[in-house]
C-alpha cells in the first residue's frame, strides 16, 4: 500500500503535467501571429478553398443532382417565411465574414487585407451557392439572399471600419414548436434538422455591448441588450397551405423580442483557446428573461427564453 500511493499520486501528476504541456502547446498554436506567418497564411488559403470546394460539391450532390439543369434566372422570394430566411443569410455571412477575418488574423496579414479577403469570404461563399441555385431548374437565384449576403458583410466591414471593434453581432437562438409535425419533409423531422429548416423556432437577435458605447462607465464590460425576430404559424413559404391543426385562425404572424445578454468576447482572459471558445460560443443568445411583441398586438414575458 505505500508503495501504491506515490506511484499513483505520480501517474496523476505526470497526467495532469502532460495535459498541460498539451494546452500550452494549443494555446501557442490559437496565439495570433504579430507579424505575416506565411506556413499559416499558406494553410489558411488551403483549407478554406478545400472545405468551401467539398461543402460546394456535397451540396450539389445532396440538393441540385436530382433535378434538372436551367439556364440562369432569378426568383423573387422575398415575401417567403416572412423574411426569416433572409435574416438567416444576414447572420451566415456576418460570422462567416467575421471567422475570415479572425483566420487572416491569426496568420498576421494587415488589417487592410484581413477587411478586404477575409470579411467577404461569407459574402462571396453564399454568392457561389446563389449562382448555383440559378442554374437548378427547381430553384433560382434569389436577389433578396444577395442582398442580405450583402447586409451581413456590410454590418461586419462597417462597425471595423468605425469602431475597430464588433458593438453589434448578430446572435441566433431555437427553441422546437409543434409545426415541424405538420411536415416534417420540410421542417424538419429531428432537432438537428428542425434548427435548420424549422423557422418558427427560430430567432435572430441583433446583441448590443452597453459598455462599448459609454466606455467611461461602470456598466460590466460583457453586458448586452439584445432586439430579436422571429416569425410563427408558417409551415409553408408563402400563405398557399397554413397550419389549421396548430393555428386554427390561419395566421401567420411576427414576433419582436427585446431581452438582455452577454458579449463572451469580453471576458478578460489571457488563454487564447479560452478567447477561441468564446467568439465561438457568442454566435449564440444566451436564455434570459424576455419580452416578446407579436403583429397580432400580443405581449408576453418569457421568464426565461431562447
Amino acid at each position: 500500500m505505500k508503495l501504491k500511493i506515490p506511484i499513483l499520486f505520480i501517474f496523476l501528476f505526470a497526467s495532469f503535467y502532460s495535459e498541460a504541456i498539451a494546452q500550452n502547446k494549443l494555446d501557442a498554436f490559437l496565439k495570433p501571429s504579430d507579424s505575416l506567418n506565411l506556413p499559416r497564411r499558406n494553410t489558411v488559403l488551403i483549407s478554406e478553398t478545400v472545405i468551401a470546394a467539398s461543402v460546394l460539391v456535397g451540396l450539389n450532390q445532396i440538393w441540385y443532382a436530382d433535378y434538372p439543369r436551367s439556364s440562369f434566372h432569378t426568383i423573387n422570394d422575398n415575401s417567403e417565411w416572412l423574411q426569416m430566411d433572409k435574416a438567416g443569410h444576414i447572420f451566415s455571412s456576418y460570422h462567416l465574414g467575421n471567422f475570415g477575418k479572425s483566420t487572416l488574423a491569426w496568420s498576421g496579414v494587415s488589417k487592410k487585407n484581413q477587411l478586404i479577403y477575409g470579411s467577404t469570404l461569407g459574402f462571396a461563399f453564399l454568392s457561389v451557392v446563389e449562382v448555383m441555385d440559378g442554374y437548378s431548374s427547381n430553384w433560382g437565384a434569389s436577389l433578396g439572399d444577395v442582398g442580405a449576403n450583402a447586409a451581413g458583410t456590410a454590418l461586419f466591414v462597417s462597425q471595423e471600419l468605425l469602431w475597430k471593434e464588433q458593438r453589434i453581432v448578430p446572435k441566433f437562438s431555437f427553441h422546437t414548436t409543434t409545426y415541424a409535425s405538420a411536415r416534417p419533409n420540410v421542417l424538419g423531422s429531428s432537432l438537428n434538422e428542425q434548427i435548420l429548416k424549422d423557422y418558427n423556432g427560430q430567432t435572430y437577435w441583433l446583441s448590443a455591448n452597453v459598455h462599448s458605447f459609454f466606455k467611461g462607465s461602470k456598466i460590466p464590460s460583457w453586458f448586452n441588450i439584445a432586439v430579436g425576430y422571429g416569425a410563427e404559424g408558417m409551415i409553408t413559404g408563402n400563405e398557399e397551405l397554413v397550419n389549421t391543426v396548430f393555428l386554427p385562425e390561419s395566421e401567420r404572424f411576427r414576433q419582436f423580442y427585446f431581452s438582455f445578454d452577454a458579449d463572451l468576447t469580453k471576458i478578460k482572459t489571457k488563454s487564447h483557446l479560452l478567447k477561441t471558445v468564446f467568439e465561438i460560443l457568442n454566435t449564440i443568445k444566451i436564455p434570459a428573461p424576455t419580452f416578446e411583441i407579436s403583429s397580432r398586438g400580443d405581449f408576453t414575458f418569457h421568464y426565461f427564453y431562447f
